[in-house]
């Protein structure tokens, strides 16, 4: 067999090796780095977080690590959009490439917590703006046949980083070796800033000309950092004024969004009545409902008997499952992708809720009878999510004018980080308000789960709603 045939042949057999053929190649691995230093950095990062403050203190600022980071991150994706004009797409992917490795080495010699947190802020802009560039690039580098694959890629890449983040972070985490953790990753985005220029196509600027929203990305931002706050704080009356605060906040935004003809988002992307708006309102849903995975490991240790390490591999199922139904559902078109859509919605709410009942269980010897179901539960979430992400980024694509690309590839990241950021703040409003530290124990872990996943289920019914929206012209 020649190699023209072995070349058909690999295409043919299956269409997501398509963006590893030899016109693709460059690209993919390009693209696939920069989504790979993000995933792979977060999870680094949750797992020697404890490790940092062990060894330079600073407890009281442990919020603002992951925090800041994300704020930085939503504002690295904007940049992709809104940079000044006659600075094209590659080479923001080499600025973004290079500012992630300096807010790396800045965490890794921080001989104090505030330092750290510099370091942290300038990663997220690093990492937020080369997770845009991804979605950003798929247009130029793919055609239409492929956006959906190229997104499947990148979620199968999440997968991977479920285990190699905490393993390079387990690894780095005795005493002082956290900071080799933060170097480890480095020389990758060293190679990707000088392979970017080389690998990655040139491409015309042909966005509209437009002042920057500034009204409109201080809001944004501004609720990102008060909502991933009121996450991490113990003091009720304090959580809900800053959760309602970010909700103003986001409506704030929206509204001057809607009337402003300076845009944040695409057109079209705050008017319910436009297919664009509601693709972002389920990608968002989605979100929410996803991030209440943090709390599975404390339940699985309390209420089950599990393991640290293992409640840590049992909660990477959520990520297994999003990989492995991005590769089910990567080839399906049309009507098919529109009903995997509708589809994944209705599982991942389902799922969701059924940890209310396999979770909340008093299963101290960890028995399988409990266990079992649970961890298909959470297999399920993030299958559901897996099964229509890649369709509805391949929509955002499709239903936007090419002079608004850069900021609807751009909002993608955004929603997922928003999503994130409130469905963390809600989860831990919920449960803390289900019994979780008062009265705390067994009594309250029983409770906090029950009502936690039944009430995180609904957004997941929400986006189930607004999915039936989507008609296959939209699809």
């Amino acid at each position: 067999m020649s190699d023209i045939d072995q070349t058909a042949t690999i295409a043919n057999a299956s269409s997501l090796l398509r963006l590893f053929l030899p016109e693709h190649l460059p690209a993919t691995l390009i693209l696939a780095g920069g989504v790979t230093l993000y995933a792979v950095e977060t999870y680094i990062m949750a797992t020697i977080a404890p490790s940092i403050v062990r060894d330079i203190g600073g407890l009281a600022l442990f919020s603002w690590v992951t925090s800041l980071f994300v704020a930085a991150a939503v504002l690295g994706s904007i940049f992709v959009a809104m940079r000044p004009r006659g600075i094209g797409l590659r080479v923001v992917y080499v600025i973004a490439a290079l500012v992630f490795g300096v807010g790396s080495l800045i965490a890794a010699a921080a001989p104090s917590m505030p330092v750290v947190l510099i370091g942290r802020a300038v990663q997220g802009l690093g990492t937020g703006a080369l997770a845009a560039l991804g979605y950003a690039f798929i247009r130029f580098v793919y055609p239409e046949p492929l956006w959906t694959k190229a997104s499947t890629l990148y979620a199968a890449i999440w997968g991977v980083a479920t285990v190699i983040g905490p393993t390079l972070g387990g690894f780095f985490s005795g005493g002082s070796n956290w900071r080799y953790a933060f170097v480890v990753l480095v020389p990758l985005g060293l190679a990707m800033a000088v392979l970017a220029p080389r690998l990655l196509p040139e491409v015309a600027d042909d966005r509209d000309h437009a002042k920057t929203p500034l009204a409109q990305i201080g809001l944004l931002l501004g609720a990102v950092l008060m909502v991933s706050t009121a996450g991490t704080i113990e003091t009720m009356a304090a959580k809900i004024a800053l959760i309602a605060a970010s909700v103003v906040a986001v409506a704030g935004m929206l509204f001057i969004e809607g009337r402003s003809p300076n845009r944040l988002l695409p057109s079209g992307a705050v008017s319910f009545s436009r297919p664009i708006a509601r693709v972002y309102l389920t990608m968002l849903a989605m979100a929410i409902v996803l991030v209440s995975d943090v709390f599975i490991p404390y339940f699985l240790q309390v209420l089950h008997g599990v393991t640290p390490l293992v409640s840590g591999y049992l909660v990477a199922l959520v990520a297994l499952g999003w990989t492995f139904a991005a590769f089910l559902s990567g080839s399906l078109t049309g009507r098919q992708a529109y009903f995997a859509i509708i589809a994944g919605a209705l599982i991942e709410a389902a799922a969701t809720a059924s940890l209310a009942a396999f979770l909340a269980n008093d299963n101290p010897h960890a028995q399988m009878l409990f266990i079992v179901p649970a961890a298909i539960g959470m297999f399920m979430m993030g299958f559901g999510v897996g099964l229509g992400w890649a369709h509805l980024v391949a929509m955002v694509l499709t239903l936007v004018a090419d002079s608004e690309q850069d900021k609807a590839s751009a909002a993608i990241p955004t929603m997922s980080s928003l999503g994130g950021a409130f469905g963390a703040a809600f989860a831990g409003l919920i449960a803390n308000g289900a019994g979780l530290v008062d009265p705390g124990g067994i009594a309250g872990a029983l409770s906090a789960a029950y009502w936690l996943y039944l009430l995180t289920a609904l957004p997941g019914v929400l986006a189930v709603g607004v999915s039936l929206t989507l008609n296959r012209r939209a699809a």
